[in-house]
């Protein structure tokens, strides 16, 4: 069996830093862990070939080499998704999905021709698809019933079949599920509550599998709660300590966190003694009121800008996620998260409009009270809200306009990371000195002359760069790949902005046309 594993192209988002990118001859951030990881489930007497429609072109003699095609998407891919399945059906060639997407919307891959449903977790649905293909079988459905699988007999994925010098990062997943309930997060429907997580050998093998590929730079683990289970990440760690010294630290690492990483030192020591330089934490906003509503407890029982100071002191930069239009929500409030984020210096700050994820408890109680404006959802920064928020979607939209503009003005942005790196804690492992390629030089060129010298953030990138230089000199490579992004950040929220602006007078010509009665206005608003 030929089997053709297709990951469908993302669309230009907060996180794909194309300009960025290209300054190091880098044609995407992740690889798809997904699809590399179902490759290793499937039978190994099969063949597999990857084409990563990000990085790479998918060619007739890919589509003629195939017996069978594989695809997995999240939601902000589905419009590449769907055009592929229909692609593989206009072959001839039987088409399997699986996947965030699918798995949340099977319906839709199921219109567009997909022969096979691979939903839920794969090491339980595709045993199953294994056995509908060996007896024969050309369609089906394949869910695990609820019941969610034991990831200590997750293989290695196979990283073998990336190209990895077309990658920024690599990734790896430590665990799956997290033990919060927010009301608008669809990782608790897709991976649970309880919090599974691999033995410190699994997760080792894949880093030695990396290391001996010739992998030497960062890796991000997609967990979407890195210490969901501390226990048994302290364990990891400990291990991975022991490893990291006798590998003489190969990569520098990054995750997802929740914000109560900043109650255990221990914790977040292990982590910079590892070589994890950064952490991305879900805090959504400063109003504590709408935390509250929307079931994320455990962002109000400390403050939120000491945790930040407390885990970037430690010498993890904080990167972090914000949302605007949460309901009963008080004007301002993407003024209020501006202001945030610039007192706590985070650098990288996702922010974007409320969107209800399906079958998420959000998207539910928004259906029951009839407030979905669509039946679809996307998380990309440049959609506006897909549901009738309780003050008016006008008012929400042109401050978060404002806010993304502010947020990533040059010389804010380039303030912030400054003063960010400034109480950074130093590195407990400087990287060694690395031979220069032209390839490094001419990005930190290439940075140095738009920022330092055509645009009016000039006199700021020298400063602040001969002040880190001075002051904080363990982090100044770090510090300079940050500053680098800003490249991506000065285009995308004028991408933002137009395209934002552009979906809002879309619908208040709609209003216009078709105004909401009174009462139902009314009904939203109590």
């Amino acid at each position: 069996m030929r089997v053709l594993l297709i990951y469908p192209i993302f669309p230009q988002s907060f996180w794909s830093f194309e300009k960025a990118l290209q300054l190091v001859d880098r044609k995407a951030m992740l690889p798809p862990l997904g699809l590399i990881t179902v490759a290793a489930i499937l039978p190994q007497t099969w063949e597999f070939r990857l084409v990563d429609r990000n990085v790479a072109t998918l060619t007739d003699a890919d589509w003629d080499w195939a017996d069978l095609v594989i695809m997995s998407a999240m939601i902000v891919q589905k419009e590449d998704f769907l055009t592929q399945i229909r692609e593989a059906r206009r072959r001839g060639k039987p088409v399997a999905v699986g996947g965030p997407y699918a798995t949340a919307l099977p319906h839709e891959a199921e219109a567009a021709g997909a022969d096979y449903l691979i939903l839920d977790e794969g090491e339980i649905t595709l045993p199953m698809f294994v056995s509908a293909i060996e007896n024969g079988e050309s369609q089906g459905v394949f869910r695990s019933g609820g019941d969610r699988p034991d990831v200590t007999i997750t293989p290695i994925p196979r990283f073998d079949l990336l190209n990895l010098a077309v990658y920024d990062n690599m990734s790896v997943q430590f665990s799956r599920g997290c033990p919060f309930q927010c009301e608008f997060c669809d990782i608790i429907v897709l991976y649970g509550r309880k919090p599974r997580t691999k033995n410190p050998e699994q997760l080792l093998a894949e880093l030695e599998c990396l290391y001996q590929l010739g992998w030497r730079r960062s890796i991000f683990m997609v967990d979407d709660n890195f210490i969901g289970n501390k226990r048994n990440v302290k364990l990891f760690l400990k291990e991975l300590k022991v490893w990291m010294a006798e590998h003489e630290y190969p990569f520098h690492l990054s995750t997802e966190a929740s914000v109560d990483l900043a109650k255990d030192q221990e914790l977040m020591d292990l982590m910079v003694e590892c070589n994890f330089n950064g952490v991305f934490l879900g805090i959504e906003t400063p109003d504590e009121a709408s935390l509250t509503l929307t079931n994320k407890h455990q962002n109000t029982r400390d403050s939120l800008s000491e945790a930040v100071d407390a885990i970037a002191s430690t010498g993890l930069r904080v990167m972090a996620g914000f949302i605007i239009g949460f309901d009963n929500e008080a004007p301002g409030a993407g003024d209020r998260i501006v202001r945030f984020v610039e007192q706590t210096t985070i650098p990288i700050a996702i922010f974007s409009m409320l969107q209800a994820l399906p079958d998420t408890a959000l998207w539910h109680r928004l259906k029951k009270e009839g407030r979905l404006m669509e039946d679809v959802a996307n998380i990309n920064q440049t959609t506006l809200m897909n549901f009738m928020p309780t003050r008016p979607l006008e008012e929400v939209t042109r401050e978060y306009v404002r806010g993304f503009w502010q947020l990533y003005d040059p010389s804010n942005y380039l303030n912030r990371t400054y003063r960010h790196f400034l109480k950074l804690g130093a590195p407990r492992h400087p990287s060694k000195l690395r031979k220069v390629t032209w390839t490094v030089l001419r990005a930190f060129l290439t940075v140095c002359w738009r920022q330092g010298v055509v645009r009016e953030t000039r006199w700021l990138f020298w400063h602040h760069l001969f002040s880190i230089l001075k002051r904080n000199p363990g982090v100044v490579e770090h510090y300079l790949s940050v500053c680098a992004l800003n490249e991506h950040f000065l285009e995308y929220r004028q991408e933002v902005r137009s395209q934002i602006e552009a979906q809002l007078e879309e619908y208040l010509k709609k209003q216009r046309l078709h105004p909401a009665p009174d009462r139902e206005r009314d009904a939203i608003a109590s």
